[in-house]
């Protein structure tokens, strides 16, 4: 492997053996507080197999203030550099929707089955319902 690589015997194994800088300890340390922050949100931060940059950067600084409210401080950049390293980054859990407009002056349509959904023939009483199934789509 030395010889395809290039690189000494002597070189490798003091590579090997060499203890982390102390940048790559602070780095891990903050990224066991973003892994853990993800756990404490009910994962609403995932761990992919992909690389999402614009995920990363609307969640960069939600991250980084959650970070801030534990006492931890870190820069916004490095925690957005460790979330994408990490393959970490926001998904949305919900999407809000307005379903309906209560401040309006039209007229709310009076209850005329009053619960009795009983009908003795066809064509006698119609009820109409609205779901909202939400895709990957919208």
């Amino acid at each position: 492997m030395c010889k395809v690589l290039g690189v000494s015997q002597n070189c490798y194994h003091a590579w090997v053996s060499r203890l982390p800088s102390q940048r790559q300890r602070y780095e891990t340390a903050f990224l066991t507080y973003i892994c853990a922050s993800h756990e404490l949100n009910y994962c609403s931060y995932a761990l992919q197999g992909k690389r999402i940059a614009s995920f990363v950067e609307s969640g960069r600084k939600r991250m980084a203030d959650e970070l801030k409210d534990q006492g931890i401080t870190i820069d916004e950049l490095q925690v957005g550099r460790l979330m994408l390293d990490n393959y970490i980054y926001v998904i949305r859990t919900h999407k809000f929707k307005r379903t309906r407009n209560s401040n309006h002056n039209h007229n709310i349509a009076p209850n005329l089955l009053g619960g009795d959904f009983l009908a003795t023939g066809p064509n006698q009483k119609w009820a109409g319902y609205i779901s909202y199934l939400w895709t990957a789509e919208g």
